[in-house]
């Protein structure tokens, strides 16, 4: 089953840290906010631990994992 990553738009204030702990799952726009807010996307396969904790690191809980 793929999991799927939700970033909230409201949530996300552009800590950047999801990135910083996974930075091959959460790509962040030039100004430090995470690429995907608004969208649900597939996470890569392989990388479904690395997506667990750059979740568990954002302080806003802006992101939601599925799957």
């Amino acid at each position: 089953q793929v999991m799927k990553i939700k970033v909230d738009l409201e949530l996300c204030t552009g800590h950047a840290r999801c990135n910083a702990v996974a930075p091959d799952v959460y790509p962040i726009d030039p100004n430090g906010y995470n690429a995907f807010r608004g969208q649900e996307v597939e996470c890569p396969a392989g990388l479904e631990e690395q997506a667990r904790q750059g979740a568990k690191s954002c302080p806003e809980q802006a992101i939601t994992l599925s799957g």
